[in-house]
């Protein structure tokens, strides 16, 4: 699996015997994107923490730069993870708050120093950064949360919503950000409901729905595939409304034809 910067291997999840993710399988090449996409609550998050250690799994075994997700002291200095809710504390400045994750990481204190100031200018943050985080809006801790998953320069970084409440031009700069980051060969795991920006950005696609993944492809085969959709944000709806539609069906214990004949025979009978 260590060819991978990602090897997921029927990763499952199950919480009082129901399934949150279920036989998951990944092989994420090192210096691409991933897009992770599914509804809410289709199992993204939990795969997600799974990868980073903060879930055990209930099954299956992973890599994460090719270091298993059981030893965690080694994959957290080799990982990156922006979670829905960013990590600050709001009492700490942004600039404190830097210091406290580079000293994690065992970065000198000069050298923080000037890779913390280029960031914040980067994210437009440098004129409030001695500024409390409390004081924030929620667009701006979200780029603190940003700049610290990425601040150690990780091998892989996994992203959950890392565009959500941020401004137009904010959102370009994290898209810009993503983008040069796998020119320098690090690996980007990307969950987001802002699917132009997966496929601008994706090299591959995974599409999550009721914890198992139903469709994987690069975003222009997955448009293809989805009766030639202009844009993956229809090919998604396509994908995942097949889906369900096919549930709904073993649910009531028809098929598409037994569903046909029964609607034939009530015809008759009418």
């Amino acid at each position: 699996m260590t060819d991978f910067a990602i090897a997921a291997d029927g990763l499952t999840k199950r919480y009082g015997g129901e399934p949150a993710v279920e036989d998951l399988s990944l092989s994420v090449p090192p210096g691409t994107v991933y897009g992770f996409l599914g509804p809410n609550g289709a199992g993204k998050t939990t795969t997600m923490r799974m990868l980073v250690t903060l879930t055990e799994p209930t099954a299956g075994t992973a890599e994460v730069a090719g270091v298993p997700i059981t030893d965690r002291s080694r994959l957290t200095q080799r990982i990156g993870y922006l979670p829905a809710d960013p990590p600050v504390f709001d009492e700490l400045t942004a600039w404190e708050q830097l210091r406290h994750v580079a000293r994690l990481h065992g970065i000198p204190d000069e050298r923080a120093d000037e890779r913390i100031e280029a960031l914040l200018d980067r994210f437009d943050l440098l004129a409030d950064a001695d500024r409390p985080i409390a004081s924030y809006s929620t667009g701006m801790t979200r780029k603190v949360g940003i700049i610290a998953a990425l601040f150690h320069d990780p091998d892989v970084v996994l992203l959950d919503e890392p565009t959500s409440g941020l401004d137009p031009r904010a959102a370009r700069t994290v898209r810009d950000t993503i983008a040069d980051l796998v020119t320098q060969e690090m690996t980007v795991f990307l969950s987001t409901h802002i699917l132009p920006a997966v496929d601008e950005l994706a090299d591959t696609v995974g599409v999550i729905d009721d914890g198992t993944l139903v469709a994987e492809a690069p975003p222009a085969e997955l448009k293809a595939r989805a009766n030639e959709s202009p844009d993956l944000e229809t090919a998604f709806l396509e994908i995942t409304d097949e889906r369900d539609a096919k549930g709904a069906e073993r649910a009531d214990g028809r098929t598409p034809e037994t569903g046909g004949r029964e609607a034939e025979r009530s015809s008759k009978n009418a």
